[in-house]
């Protein structure tokens, strides 16, 4: 078995076993029922989608972050398992048009980089910063060089997606997930969204053990994040400083990356039914499937598109969406 089969296996294998230390199994996504060319309906201002091209040849593609300052978007490759501290992980950059403009452009193991299992990825001016399981990596966006390390070890187990708050500080979910030991992954907790800045992570908030805390977006509108749950169906509302979240829907729960569309709705990507629905007030509509292993998503606002890693299929799909 590669290092790619054995990394899918392992993720997959984990899956199941975080869903079974839930209470029960919502399936990793129907891979047939729903073709890449399926639509949501136009009713109610849904709209449309369809994939528009696909880039192979990634290794465990888990977040994806558009810059519009240099419209490239960064891809995270975890490159083995989603915990193996093996400092082989790396980011790609493609171009806008979505050809790969440099595969390894940050490479764990080169040029004095640590980088282990690379997920969730934000950016603040000029730095790229990347949740790598306990520890939070900053990178220089243009050039890649390293620039910090902040290290959570001993706090943080799953550190999984990431957002820049309105206070200027990096927001970082920890899904609580644990290896089990056997080959797959457990979710002993806690669940906690940290907060860093000046080089110093503390704990900003701890949710329930029902959550498995993934995807976090800031929403400017309501003054809150929005954060969604993996191993649960909750989707919070959240504002910094509160010392509780509010459950403002109830999704199909094994939610991944999540953006806002600027209207007030957001599009979310899921394992369940391998699909992106879009969330508009405590509703949700399918927009499309037929994206096995949704991950984290990153949007061109200005063309209308949405990156999506699928983190099995070692691919990413870049789906357009049109009112």
């Amino acid at each position: 078995m590669t290092q790619r089969e054995g990394g899918r296996a392992w993720v997959m294998l984990g899956t199941a076993a975080v869903l079974a230390a839930c209470g029960g199994d919502r399936g990793t996504g129907d891979r047939t029922a729903a073709g890449a060319s399926d639509t949501a309906a136009a009713a109610g201002g849904t709209p449309k989608a369809t994939v528009a091209l696909s880039v192979d040849n990634l290794e465990a593609p888990e977040a994806a972050r558009f810059d519009p300052e240099l419209g490239v978007y960064f891809v995270s490759n975890i490159n083995g398992t989603p915990l193996g501290k093996d400092n082989n992980g790396y980011i790609s950059r493609l171009t806008r048009e979505g050809k790969v403009d440099s595969l390894k452009f940050i490479a764990g193991g080169r040029a004095g980089t640590r980088l282990d299992a690379p997920k969730g990825l934000a950016i603040k001016g000029d730095t790229l910063w990347v949740a790598d399981i306990d520890a939070a990596r900053a990178f220089h966006k243009r050039s890649g060089k390293p620039i910090a390390t902040v290290s959570l070890a001993g706090r943080a187990k799953f550190l999984n997606d990431a957002a820049v708050g309105p206070d200027g500080a990096i927001y970082m979910t920890d899904t609580g997930l644990a290896d089990d030991g056997k080959g797959g992954m457990s979710h002993p907790g806690p669940d906690r969204v940290f907060r860093i800045e000046g080089r110093k992570a503390s704990v900003a908030l701890e949710l329930g053990k029902e959550s498995g805390p993934n995807g976090i977006t800031w929403d400017s509108a309501g003054s809150s994040f929005i954060i969604v749950s993996f191993a649960g169906t909750p989707i919070y509302r959240w504002a910094p400083g509160d010392s509780a979240a509010t459950v403002i829907a109830q999704g199909p729960g094994m939610m991944d990356g999540i953006e806002a569309l600027g209207d007030g709705r957001f599009v979310v990507s899921t394992w369940t039914d391998s699909s992106l629905f879009i969330l508009e007030g405590d509703r949700i509509t399918k927009l499309i499937g037929g994206l096995p292993a949704a991950a984290d998503i990153a949007l061109d606002r200005e063309r209308g598109r949405i990156a999506v890693p699928l983190l099995t299929e070692n691919r990413l799909d870049f789906v357009d969406i049109q009112p």
